[in-house]
């Protein structure tokens, strides 16, 4: 299958958006969770992981919005990473 170079430019972005995963501070879920963030796991997939406590919890800093620590994340990804989660 030959991909157009439309196909790879736009490939090449969406890995970009992958690595720009902050280090620190906050973060949102659309942020977490795949095609953009480093997870790919659903919504809802994410959520029960959360409510199994599998996934790191959220902080609420308002009435509609919910964050995560980032290095929370990166914990997280470390330990899917050694294959404990």
């Amino acid at each position: 299958m030959t991909r157009t170079v439309p196909e790879v430019i736009r490939s090449i972005e969406q890995a970009d958006e992958k690595t720009d995963f902050p280090a620190t501070g906050y973060v949102r879920l659309r942020q977490i969770l795949g095609p953009h963030g480093p997870l790919p796991i659903s919504r809802s997939g994410f959520w029960a992981g959360v409510k199994g406590g599998k996934f790191p919890k959220p902080r609420k800093i308002s009435e509609r919005v919910t964050v995560w620590r980032a290095e929370d994340i990166h914990a997280l990804l470390a330990k899917i990473e050694r294959g404990e989660a």
